[in-house]
């Protein structure tokens, strides 16, 4: 919730919606209406809402310009394996750590290895897809010279606030389990 409140905060501050027709239309534009990390067209699947930096106490990511695209539901997916991990190895982001899963430095039981094989399989053709798509999302978010202005100074701050927030919230619900455990 205070990722959501505090996306909301900038945004007003910004004056520019995620949610707004023009942020679709340019995110649309900018990937010629496919999902960012496969090239599947969005008019034949079914596109969702994809934050590049998952908004999770590790990627601390925001609901805010820059941070938004639209892609299919199985990239979405398959990427929270590498958003929801508290320390990447094969990027510093969730989303380029996800484009970095060529099959040349995971194990072989990777699935998130295992994904991309079924995407490209020809190894040649998945590294350089891959490496693409990195770079044109990585030149997306340049476009957003508030975003990097903003979420440098969060990145270094929000994790342990954010850590400290999910372990009260934690031991809250905890408590009031055990209360109304003892109630009924």
């Amino acid at each position: 919730m205070f990722l959501h409140e505090l996306s909301r905060k900038i945004s007003r501050e910004w004056g520019v919606r995620v949610d707004g027709e023009d942020y679709g239309e340019l995110v649309r534009l900018r990937f010629g209406n496919r999902c960012p990390y496969c090239l599947r067209d969005l008019l034949e699947i079914t596109p969702v809402i994809e934050h590049l930096d998952g908004m999770n106490r590790y990627r601390v990511g925001l609901h805010i310009p820059g941070n938004v695209l639209v892609a299919c539901r199985r990239c979405n997916s398959e990427k929270r394996r590498d958003d929801s991990l508290k320390n990447l190895t094969l990027a510093d982001s969730g989303w380029g750590s996800f484009l970095s899963h060529d099959g040349s430095r995971c194990s072989t039981g990777c699935a998130t290895c295992k994904y991309w094989e079924t995407v490209w399989i020809d190894q040649a053709e998945r590294t350089s897809m891959l490496s693409a798509n990195r770079e044109r999302i990585a030149t997306f978010r340049s476009e957003f010279s508030q975003f990097e202005a903003t979420m440098r100074p969060l990145l270094e701050a929000l994790p342990e606030v954010l850590t400290k927030l999910y372990s009260d919230c934690q031991i809250f619900a905890e408590t009031e389990i055990a209360s109304m455990l003892k109630r009924f």
